[in-house]
């Protein structure tokens, strides 16, 4: 296989581990849940680390908590120190979405080094000392870091999925003077137009159970429903209720995992006011009921 991957999954916070080349990995944080989610990994020396902040805010903590650096929403970090180690302890606020992507200057150099001159990273002045450096994430990063979050592809695809958006991530990461999106997709360009539809996207989960119509939706975020329609399926993938249909049933799978909600309110919670209604939804997006896939998880 290209990717190998695993879930792990703590009350509503939860991670997967994207392997794409034995030194090239992918990190996805969510933490949907109430409290701080915490992750702890070790990092080896010879490794470059950037954390992607989607949504909400995290922080990397250092030197066993004597100092730490806020990751905000919509803002990365580059990391690296040839001379130590920089483990990875990163701390997710309640409501947060992080991907961290590791990978090892010998790949880096490899995939970079005809551009080496415009990379400020690998100058021959940065290349054998510790660099940091903190950016904004471009319009054209977020929709590949949504994608990354929000695929809806068959599960034969995903690892292909997954090696191919890892490489783009890193592509347009230094691509700071042009947006390779303008010509196909103009729409995107417009920096306004993307923070409508990312809105639009959060008043859809914030009333999951019961969602605005489109256009309402469209209304409220100030865009017709042509470009509602068509930004959110460049942004997300997929249309809004396709993507709500799926961001609903992930939400029930965690509340049911983490044991404070049976059927019934798992249902209820995202909208669904009989249980059977609930059981079928389910049953077509993970492919087995709620009870059978509690059973096959050990919960």
């Amino acid at each position: 296989m290209l990717v190998n991957t695993y879930d792990k999954n703590v009350a509503m916070g939860s991670e997967e581990t994207i392997k794409i080349e034995n030194d090239f990995t992918l990190f996805r944080f969510q933490n949907d849940g109430a409290q701080p989610f915490r992750v702890l990994k070790e990092i080896a020396t010879g490794l470059i680390q950037f954390h992607f902040c989607l949504k909400g805010k995290a922080k990397l903590v250092f030197n066993e908590g004597s100092y730490a650096l806020d990751l905000r929403e919509e803002k990365a970090f580059l990391l690296y120190n040839p001379q130590k180690e920089l483990p990875m302890n990163l701390e997710l606020a309640p409501n947060s979405w992080v991907i961290s992507v590791v990978v090892s200057i010998k790949k880096f150099h490899s995939l970079f080094s005809a551009e080496a001159d415009v990379i400020p990273f690998l100058s021959a002045e940065n290349r054998d000392r510790k660099y940091y450096d903190e950016s904004d994430i471009t319009p054209s990063m977020s929709i590949v870091l949504s994608q990354l979050f929000h695929y809806n592809l068959h599960p034969s695809i995903k690892n292909l999925y997954y090696k191919g958006k890892g490489y783009e991530l890193l592509s347009l990461y230094f691509n700071r003077t042009e947006d390779p999106d303008a010509e196909q997709c103009p729409f995107l360009i417009d920096e306004e137009n993307v923070l409508k539809i990312r809105k639009a996207k959060d008043i859809v989960i914030a009333h999951m159970a019961e969602p605005p119509g489109l256009q309402e939706l469209a209304d409220q975020v100030g865009l017709t429903l042509k470009k509602l329609k068509m930004g959110f399926k460049q942004v997300y993938g997929d249309s809004v209720y396709s993507f709500l249909f799926d961001y609903k049933m992930e939400y029930a799978r965690k509340l049911l995992e983490d044991g404070t909600h049976n059927v019934n309110e798992a249902g209820l919670r995202i909208g669904y006011s009989t249980a059977s209604h609930f059981i079928s939804a389910f049953k077509k997006k993970f492919g087995t009921t709620p009870k059978k896939y509690l059973m096959s998880v050990g919960s």
